[in-house]
């Protein structure tokens, strides 16, 4: 098991893996590699992320509330259930609206 690393073989719910802490975003890893890792991310309400861009390309998946996330100036509204693919080489960010939790997949390529 690497550092941070959840538990391998053990079944989890996955909205229950992380907590909401008040004015907050928390971070777990679920799997960190050299080619991408997991991570379950909890965003408290007003809680978002400021513009970034990813060298790698995201998969991003609602399992608690609604996000809207903003990808190259196209808004993209998401609730409990729904998923969206951030291309690699692409700004997004995620504006505050209200508290969700989200699994985050980064997969690490050789785009460069």
């Amino acid at each position: 098991m690497e550092k941070n690393e959840m538990k391998k073989i053990r079944s989890s719910i996955s909205i229950e893996i992380i907590e909401y802490i008040p004015q907050a975003m928390v971070s777990k890893t679920i799997i960190e590699k050299t080619t991408g890792n997991i991570n379950v991310i909890s965003f408290a309400d007003g809680e978002g992320l400021a513009e970034k861009k990813s060298p790698h390309d995201s998969f991003i998946q609602i399992i608690d509330g609604r996000a809207e996330l903003v990808i190259d100036g196209n808004l993209h509204m998401l609730e409990t259930g729904y998923s969206i693919i951030i291309p690699a080489n692409t700004f997004y960010y995620i504006k505050p609206n209200e508290q969700f939790k989200m699994i985050a997949t980064i997969i690490k390529s050789a785009y460069e």
